[in-house]
């Protein structure tokens, strides 16, 4: 039988890297996390946490850390030619944490770095993967001059993976590629320190500006590729703001770059043992924020699955839905990013003209704006078509939808809760104790004026729901039915 040094290998210590590792370790799987950095990033990188990653942050239980370490924000601001065209408020969206928090990237790696270390397992730095070669049985990883073994190994190493290329996988789609110039600055600006903003103008690409804690804010701007090869300034960053009417007055840079961002993502995230995820699996633009907090839901998604598998209790088809319910989310991503960064780009003044009056009267109505926020905070994100999630629908919650809070209940932190001292059981969600199944949690919530059983849409006292350990449900039994369960968990 082999011996194997660890579990679960993972290559990378970014905040994907560092999420798979904190949630692998906190279900007690063994973890070795490996990175060819001798030192943490000192770039801000990466400033946006939306409001469903703070529920898996909860889930990892770093959230006070995170909320802390930033600014909350509860607002989306679309301008365009000097003007204001739409505000989306944020606090619409069904979670338990109704806003982004805007913190460093450098923030957001020290607090899951704590917690990892608090879970006993230390970064390996300096450590660079160098090949691997797998079987049936597990995966022989070189790193440095030595042997690593393990069951699984996962590559959260950024767009130009070394996992990926070893495994002769190459990022497919659009390779025209955006440019842009970013800014982590101090700045004056007359604009709602609650909320980011966006901004569209003629022919030169979008601008965002996501402000942080004190005067610190972010700005990124689309350049043209002739621009590319210019050395990053303040003074640059300045007269690309005022050209396109931000109205900020920028000083005391703490990091400026500039970058290309590619639209593409690989054809399948597992290959046998090893698996990709975050910007090894997927690239695009940075508009609406959402790169790193798709990455840190995949690995989110994938860390429950390689714990069952390290126990025993995992089957292909469980491994295999790892692809199955992320690939598409980060095409979705790719789309609406591509969209976006069209509309924002548009050089025909009468075409321009058109597209404000439309944002301005669609962003106007309260169903809009809710759409908006929930795309923004990837609220949207469901696995309704996942071949692990019993399918049907019942009431307004379905399974594959994320377990939301119900209004007046603390059906949400009870969830948290459970999902934190049972990180490896699937749970059973009813007004009463319905039923007794193996592998599984019941969470018992006060339920008198039947909020939750009409939210889930359970027929009687005994309905139940079946929520996964990454929050997601996978069945729903209406009448109290055992089989619809039993089905869901022998998927799994």
């Amino acid at each position: 039988m082999t011996i194997f040094d660890t579990d679960v290998l993972v290559v990378g210590a970014g905040p994907v890297g560092l999420v798979l590792a904190v949630d692998l370790a906190r279900r007690g799987t063994r973890v070795r996390v490996i990175d060819r950095r001798t030192e943490p990033t000192d770039e801000s990188r990466a400033v946006v946490v939306h409001s469903r990653s703070l529920e898996m942050m909860d889930a990892l239980g770093v959230v006070d850390d995170i909320v802390g370490s930033g600014r909350t924000t509860v607002g989306v601001h679309f301008h365009a030619d000097g003007k204001l065209l739409a505000q989306i408020p944020l606090d619409t969206v069904d979670s338990a944490y109704p806003f982004t928090v805007t913190t460093a990237q450098t923030e957001t790696e020290a607090v899951l770095t704590r917690r990892l270390l608090d879970l006993g397992v230390e970064i390996q730095r300096g450590e660079e993967l160098t090949d691997f070669v797998q079987d049936d049985d597990g995966v022989r990883a070189t790193v440095g001059g030595d042997t690593v073994t393990c069951r699984y190994l996962v590559g959260c190493d950024g767009a130009s993976s070394t996992v990926r290329h070893h495994l002769g996988l190459k990022l497919q789609g659009s390779f025209v590629g955006e440019r842009f110039l970013m800014g982590d600055v101090d700045a004056t600006y007359p604009f709602d320190t609650s909320a980011m903003h966006i901004f569209a103008s003629a022919g030169s690409g979008p601008a965002m500006l996501f402000p942080m804690v004190g005067d610190r804010v972010r700005v990124i701007a689309a350049i043209d590729a002739s621009e590319s090869g210019r050395a990053p300034s303040l003074d640059w960053l300045q007269r690309v703001c005022t050209q396109r009417g931000l109205g900020v007055r920028l000083r005391s840079p703490r990091w400026l770059t500039t970058f290309e961002i590619h639209h593409a993502q690989v054809p399948r995230y597992r290959t046998g043992r090893v698996f990709l995820a975050g910007d090894a699996a997927h690239v695009h633009s940075p508009a609406g924020g959402q790169g790193m907090n798709t990455g840190m839901q995949d690995a989110f998604n994938l860390g429950w699955k390689l714990a069952a598998a390290t126990r025993g209790n995992a089957s292909e088809l469980l491994l295999d839905s790892y692809h199955d319910e992320r690939h598409p989310v980060a095409a979705h991503v790719i789309a609406e990013t591509t969209t976006l960064t069209t509309a924002a780009t548009v050089e025909s003044k009468v075409v321009r003209t058109v597209r404000n009056k439309v944002l301005r009267i669609v962003a106007g109505t309260e169903f809009a704006q809710h759409r908006i926020a929930d795309e923004m905070e990837e609220f949207t994100v469901a696995y309704h078509g996942s071949p692990i999630v019993r399918q049907g629908v019942h009431g307004h919650v379905a399974p594959g939808d994320a377990a939301p809070p119900v209004a007046g209940t603390e059906l949400w932190h009870s969830l948290a809760r459970a999902h934190r001292e049972h990180p490896n059981d699937h749970l059973l969600v009813a007004g009463t104790p319905s039923m007794s199944v193996p592998g599984t949690t019941p969470v018992v919530v006060d339920d008198p004026e039947r909020k939750i059983a009409q939210r889930y849409g359970l027929k009687t006292p005994d309905g139940v729901v079946l929520v996964r350990p990454d929050g997601y449900v996978g069945a729903i039994s209406p009448l109290g039915d055992r089989a619809p369960i039993d089905a869901a968990l022998a998927l799994l």
